[in-house]
């Protein structure tokens, strides 16, 4: 019986930090020593994910290139950033490298790409608040009402990729 009580409590735990599809994540902030944006370092909200359709990059620095080939995809779309966004996290606690080095990329990376929002995340937040993969590239799409419509972790297939540009396309 206590068994039984230990899987449900388990079960029930890791279902509350988890993303779902068709829900609303719990609102989280990066700021202060947990990170913010690259730009600047001031903070970033999650609640700023509305009104558009928003690609959200979750990428351990060592893992950077394993979907690079869908962001490709993404750019070369050219959807209207009226009703498209997208994000880039850098979850700095899953590397190995200084982050002094990896904020001064990211910061060239916003110049260079200034419709993209980058963040630092220095102590795995999404990891921790939202469940998602550490040490991995997750991609997550939230609908204009805030909801997870899509979530990958790990390399994107083509039937993935395929799957999410049609759910980026049906709700734009």
């Amino acid at each position: 019986m206590r068994l039984k009580k230990l899987i449900v409590f388990i079960f029930l735990s890791v279902n509350l930090f988890a993303l779902n599809i068709g829900e609303v994540p719990k609102n989280i902030t990066i700021n202060g020593e947990n990170g913010g944006l690259a730009s600047d370092g001031s903070a970033w909200h999650s609640a700023t994910i509305k009104d558009k359709v928003y690609v959200l990059f979750y990428v351990d620095p060592d893992e950077k290139d394993l979907n690079s080939h869908f962001s490709d995809i993404l750019k070369a779309k050219k959807y209207n950033r009226a009703n498209y966004g997208t994000i880039a996290i850098v979850n700095l606690a899953a590397t190995w490298k200084p982050n002094f080095i990896i904020e001064k990329l990211l910061k060239s990376k916003q110049k260079e790409f200034p419709d993209t929002t980058y963040v630092k995340d220095k102590n795995s937040t999404l990891v921790n608040k939202w469940g998602v993969a550490d040490n991995n590239s997750d991609i997550i799409i939230f609908s204009k009402n805030e909801k997870v419509i899509f979530y990958k972790a790990g390399k994107m297939s083509d039937v993935d990729i395929k799957k999410a540009l049609n759910i980026i396309e049906n709700n734009l």
